[in-house]
């Protein structure tokens, strides 16, 4: 049923979705606001019409207020924290709200004391542009609340004996199908508006060619992983000769040609891996390693994967020859530049070594070598 009511009747990717739903939760200012008057308005009657009809509705106004304060609050701390909040719970609660709030107008107005009913219907007249306002992440929600708060307004109306209320009775519908189009029309101009934003931050992290991460991109991966802490291993790729690809083949081949590489990288990767193309031909990942050995055995896997087969670039076979530098740290002990700047310098000494030179085929243990060490496999050079 919960599914179904925040529904926004339109496809959306899954980060937007929860979004919208969090739009539902508000804020306990608002909260507060919508309650206190449903309250006060039901302790008015109440001492107006003293019977057991209106002493109902005020207990139980006052008990989905104390239940759904505790969920409201316990759902904030939860999201807070990153945890699983009660969302199922509090979307009912908010059409039970929504039918107490009916129920209050209904008996008023079957008791026949147009001042009480005056002041209930005005009450939840008001109380459903709020729902509107509030809720159009879930237009549904908003349709199904506004039903309960003000279709027994309708009913109770035809039920008097009031020809005058009659009005009510027809308004009332009227009033449901605009508030709920006008949700929907909401619920679209912000979805539209949060994927718009997103599409612009994608733009603005990714690299438009490869799909990897730009700069910008890696840069926040960097800090959002800084917060969890643990090691990393920086690897510092660069192709050796793609200027000759381009200028051989043209760079539309050379642009191939590294989203291809870009296709091996993620394929060799790690699935916590950040991948990211940073300019021209040079890459950067960032693994998950407990140790510099760990670190360094990713740097082959990436360089086994390059060389595993030929690129084919505009009808001609490709064999790439680069080298790979790579360096260890840990979140929150060395920034993302420091660490670029080291894997930089052993991606130069690599180079100098001679980048693509055939050598062995796995990197000896680490901590034998000295600071930095070459050890290319098959086309790749490799130093850390």
């Amino acid at each position: 049923m919960t599914l179904w009511l925040t529904n926004p009747g339109l496809a959306v990717p899954n980060d937007i979705r929860m979004a919208l739903l969090s739009t539902l939760f508000g804020t306990l200012p608002i909260f507060a606001g919508g309650v206190l008057n449903t309250v006060a308005v039901a302790a008015l009657v109440s001492f107006r019409q003293p019977g057991p009809l209106f002493q109902f509705w005020l207990w139980l106004e006052l008990a989905l207020c104390a239940v759904r304060l505790v969920v409201l609050v316990l759902s904030l701390k939860a999201a807070k924290a990153g945890r699983k909040t009660p969302t199922d719970l509090y979307l009912c609660l908010a059409v039970l709200w929504a039918a107490s709030v009916g129920y209050g107008c209904c008996v008023t107005i079957a008791s026949a004391d147009w001042v009480a009913s005056t002041l209930a219907c005005l009450s939840a007249a008001a109380m459903v542009g709020g729902i509107c306002f509030r809720n159009f992440g879930a237009p549904r929600l908003v349709a199904v609340m506004i039903a309960l708060s003000l279709g027994p307004c309708a009913i109770a109306s035809l039920l008097s004996g009031q020809l005058i209320l009659l009005v009510v009775a027809a308004q009332i519908p009227f009033y449901l199908i605009a508030m709920t189009k006008a949700s929907y029309r909401l619920n679209q101009i912000l979805i539209t508006t949060m994927q718009a934003e997103r599409d612009n931050d994608r733009r603005a992290r990714h690299d438009g060619l490869t799909g990897l991460v730009n700069r910008m991109g890696l840069q926040r991966a960097f800090e959002q992983r800084r917060a969890t802490g643990g090691s990393l291993g920086l690897l510092y790729l660069d192709l050796d000769g793609f200027k000759s690809i381009n200028d051989t083949l043209g760079h539309a081949a050379g642009d191939f040609l590294l989203v291809q590489v870009a296709d091996r990288l993620r394929s060799a990767a790690d699935g916590d891996a950040v991948l990211s193309r940073i300019g021209g031909d040079e890459f950067i990942a960032l693994v998950p390693a407990d140790d510099a050995q760990a670190a360094y055995r990713a740097a082959g896997a990436i360089a086994s994967a390059l060389r595993h087969r030929p690129f084919l670039v505009a009808g001609a076979s490709v064999n790439l020859a680069g080298s790979v530098g790579v360096a260890f740290g840990r979140y929150g002990e060395q920034s993302l530049a420091q660490l670029m700047q080291q894997a930089d310098i052993a991606l130069y000494q690599a180079k100098s070594a001679g980048g693509g030179v055939r050598l062995g085929d796995q990197p000896e243990a680490l901590e034998h070598k000295p600071d930095w060490v070459t050890n290319a496999a098959s086309g790749f050079n490799l130093a850390a």
